[in-house]
């Protein structure tokens, strides 16, 4: 029996996802909670279960597709339920279809709906489907499992009868004139890159994501060189296709000139990647800040020599309990401390209700750079833990982000970020606010700087802050202050101790 599954809620308040890719094909058998795709939102990337034990009878979306929270995401077989009676079902189904679909024939009805027969192999929704886009299943070569006809091969079907309008008038054109029909033809073979066979394949087996692909690079499916033949038909994949449009095609249905180069480059040209999921969220979300809260940044440097040796003396010991020791931890438990001194900077302004918050928690976000772009975990309650727990927090919540697989819990519910632009070689730099958070701290490369002390100029290591604030809600006396109460337990670790 078969059974509808639908896109679930892979986060809180998430109406849609991205289908990165498939795990599973059709036909495939598959045991409840086993992975069957990834799907990223505006906050992560995540694994969607399989709900039951079974097998995969169609994957309703392509690879690249947003795919709305509760449409159809994939149908199951389910294992010991028998199939047969699904079937059944669906020819019932086709057959109610198939006199609907005879009726409006007689009254007018378009020719695919009066041809339709309930022989092809193909559920429901894919025969509703073929009856709003008025394609002839009958006509339609399945790609699914025991050649089953899929949503993606009618889709297909329409766009090839869509892109040949003038097939049938050419038939009766030929019929009542006596003049060659060759020239066009050859025409149509010219356009084929590198010589390639002819375009205009009736029918072309290819998989869901490759015809997916081919509409993202505008390319007819049916144009592609095939890779074998399976069936009796033409088989491509999506190497063919990225080949084929990589390749270009004779400008304008003209012979490529002899001796001349396959490619023709031209100035200009651009690349787009979409602009969805984290990335848009990230976007939003800094256009808010800098659009809401007026910035101002405070630069000052940290002279850290005894924190390098500090830092050096417990790296090793660190070590043998499996943790990797950073400055960071340090730089957290100092703004910590800071924090505790100077309230108004772990705040928050309420406009709404005429209010400032002053938070009591003590919850610190890291940015860390991700491939997918930057995304900030929040270690909680800084001030309870100990350097070494907040060196373990940071670098597991740090490889979560990275391989995306952090859960949106662990990036709520900061109170102050941290950024470390420095990782790259900064040194100072301007940092967008966390909104609604009042302020961040960004730290620059550590290295060895001149410090003129006592009369004397002398090579220290020292590390540049900056620190970006809400001007509505903190003074810029506020913000050096605080710097200067970070910058002093940075300046000599041992204070440290008393926090």
């Amino acid at each position: 029996m078969a059974r509808e599954f639908k896109l679930p809620d892979v986060g809180e308040g998430v109406a849609e996802g991205e289908l990165v890719r498939w795990l599973v094909d059709e036909g495939d058998a598959v045991s409840e909670d086993q992975p069957v795709a990834e799907v990223e939102t505006d906050k992560a990337q995540v694994e969607v279960p399989a709900p039951v034990d079974g097998t995969v009878r169609t994957l309703h979306w392509d690879e690249g597709d947003v795919v709305p929270v509760g449409d159809v995401f994939v149908t199951f077989d389910v294992e010991g339920e028998p199939v047969e009676e699904e079937t059944a079902a669906e020819t019932e189904a086709a057959a109610e279809a198939e006199t609907a679909s005879d009726a409006e024939a007689a009254a007018g009805g378009g020719a695919a709906a009066e041809t339709e027969s309930t022989r092809t192999f193909a559920p429901p929704s894919v025969r509703r489907l073929a009856r709003e886009l008025d394609v002839n299943l009958d006509a339609v070569e399945g790609t699914g499992p025991s050649g089953r006809v899929t949503e993606g091969d009618v889709r297909a079907a329409a766009e090839s009868e869509a892109g040949e309008p003038a097939a049938e008038p050419a038939a009766a054109t030929a019929e009542t004139t006596t003049e060659p029909a060759a020239e066009p033809a050859a025409e149509s073979a010219a356009v084929q890159p590198g010589g390639q066979e002819p375009a205009g394949r009736d029918q072309t087996l290819a998989a869901p994501a490759t015809r997916g692909l081919a509409r993202e690079l505008g390319v007819d499916i049916d144009d592609v060189p095939a890779v074998e033949e399976r069936e009796g038909e033409a088989f491509v994949t999506a190497e063919a296709v990225q080949e084929y449009a990589e390749g270009g095609v004779a400008a304008q249905g003209e012979a490529p000139t002899a001796g001349a180069p396959e490619r023709e480059f031209v100035e200009g040209g651009e690349t787009t990647e979409p602009y969805r999921g984290i990335r848009r969220t990230i976007g939003e979300q800094m256009a808010e800040s800098k659009y809401t809260a007026p910035h101002v940044t405070h630069h000052d440097t940290a002279v850290i020599d005894d924190l390098v040796a500090t830092r050096e003396k417990l790296k090793e010991r660190a070590a043998e309990q499996d943790v990797k020791l950073t400055y960071l931890p340090f730089v957290m438990k100092a703004a910590v401390a800071g924090l505790k001194e100077y309230p108004i900077v772990n705040s928050e302004l309420r406009e709404a209700d005429d209010e400032i918050a002053l938070k009591q928690d003590y919850n610190v976000g890291v940015a860390v750079a991700t491939d997918h772009g930057l995304m900030v975990p929040v270690v909680k309650h800084v001030d309870q833990k100990s350097i070494l727990q907040v060196a373990r927090d940071v670098n597991e919540l740090a490889a979560k982000a990275r391989d995306r697989s952090i859960s949106r819990e662990e990036m709520q519910g900061g109170t102050f970020t941290i950024t470390n632009f420095g990782a790259v070689g900064g040194e100072y730099a301007t940092p967008v606010i966390n909104y609604p958070e009042t302020a961040i701290l960004g730290l620059g490369a550590i290295d060895e700087r001149p410090v003129a002390e006592d009369g004397e100029v002398r090579a220290a290591k020292t590390l540049p802050l900056s620190l970006s604030i809400d001007h509505r809600v903190i003074d810029g006396a506020e913000a050096a202050e605080f710097t200067n109460y970070v910058m002093e337990r940075l300046t000599d670790p041992e204070l440290l101790l008393l926090e």
